[in-house]
C-alpha cells in the first residue's frame, strides 16, 4: 500500500474484539476501506453487524478476511453484507509447507466484479453454431492496455488451486461442515480442559472457533519449550505481537488432532511448575 501512498489505519482492540468506538471516531471521508478478520487475530467470532452499517453509512467497503473452514457454520461474508471477502486456502487440503506456498482465494459482489484483476472465461458459439470458449472479462496487461490492467503475469499456484478443488469436491457441503464441527469441539474440549488444571485462565471470555487465548503464570517461551520436549508444538507466545497481553498463549486446535494428543497437551502444560499471578 505506502507505493501507491495509501495510509493503513489499524483499529486497536478492545477486550479482543474490534472497538467499535474507536472506529467511529476513526473513519471518515478519506476511508477507501475497512477490512475486519472474522475469526479474527485471537480467534474470536467478531459480531460484525454495526461495523457493517457503520462502514457503508461512511461510504466505504467492507472486506472481510475469512477463514474458509469456520464458513460451513458461521455467517458468510455475503451474509453479513461484506463488498470483498479474502483469504488463505491453506486449510482446503494443503499443507503447511513451512508458510508456502499456498492459494488465495478473492470474492466479490457483482457490483465490483469487473474490478476483479485476471480473467474470466465465458461459453459462446462460433460462426458456424459450434461451442467455444471466450475471454469474456480480462484484466492482465498481455491482454489489454498496460495502464489500464489490474494484475500481471505471476507465480503460478494452480496446483494449490488443484488441490483445494479436490478436497472441496471429496468432503463435499456435509463433509466441510463436519470438519469445522471437529474443529470446533475439539478446541473448546482443550480450552475447558486447560482452565480445569486451575493454573490457567481465560484472556477473553468470547465465543471462539478453533483458537484462543489463555493467560499462563509463566513466560510462554518457556512452556513452549517444556512442551517441544515432549514433542507438542506449543501456542503463539501473544506478547511478540501484543505488549499488554504479558505471559498469554494462543492455542490451536484443528481436526487433526485426537482426544489423546489433546489430553496429553493438557498433562504436559498442566503439570508444569507455575501458578497464576
Amino acid at each position: 500500500m505506502r507505493f501507491s501512498n495509501i495510509e493503513i489505519v489499524e483499529i486497536d482492540d478492545k477486550e479482543g474484539t474490534i472497538d467499535v468506538e474507536l472506529l467511529k471516531s476513526s473513519i471518515d471521508s478519506n476511508t477507501a476501506a475497512f477490512i475486519a478478520q472474522n475469526p479474527n487475530f485471537f480467534g474470536i467470532i467478531e459480531n460484525l453487524d454495526e461495523v457493517e452499517k457503520l462502514v457503508h453509512k461512511n461510504g466505504s467497503l467492507l472486506i472481510m478476511y475469512v477463514e474458509p473452514i469456520s464458513l460451513s457454520i458461521l455467517k458468510t461474508p455475503g451474509e453479513i453484507g461484506a463488498d470483498i471477502a479474502v483469504g488463505d486456502g491453506q486449510p482446503l487440503g494443503n499443507n503447511l509447507n513451512f508458510g508456502g506456498p499456498h492459494l488465495g482465494f478473492f470474492a466479490t459482489t457483482q457490483k465490483l466484479m469487473r474490478k476483479l484483476p485476471g480473467r474470466i472465461i465465458g461459453e459462446t458459439n462460433d460462426v458456424d453454431g459450434k461451442r467455444g470458449f471466450v475471454l469474456t472479462l480480462q484484466a492482465r496487461e498481455q491482454h489489454i492496455r498496460r495502464e489500464k490492467a489490474t494484475s500481471n503475469i505471476c507465480t503460478n499456484h494452480s496446483l494449490n488451486a488443484l488441490t483445494a478443488a479436490v478436497y472441496m469436491a471429496t468432503l463435499g457441503k456435509y463433509g466441510i461442515k463436519e470438519v469445522a464441527l471437529q474443529c470446533y469441539k475439539k478446541s473448546h474440549y482443550a480450552y475447558n480442559e486447560l482452565l480445569k488444571t486451575g493454573k490457567f485462565k481465560p484472556l477473553f471470555e468470547k465465543p471462539f472457533f478453533m483458537e484462543f487465548a489463555i493467560e499462563c503464570g509463566d513466560n510462554v517461551d518457556d512452556l513452549n519449550e517444556l512442551l517441544l520436549s515432549n514433542g507438542i508444538i506449543g501456542g503463539y507466545n501473544l506478547e511478540k505481537e501484543y505488549k499488554k497481553y504479558k505471559n498469554s498463549m494462543l492455542i490451536c486446535v484443528t481436526e487433526k488432532r485426537t482426544k489423546e494428543e489433546i489430553d496429553k497437551l493438557v498433562s504436559v502444560m498442566g503439570g508444569a511448575k507455575h501458578e497464576l499471578r
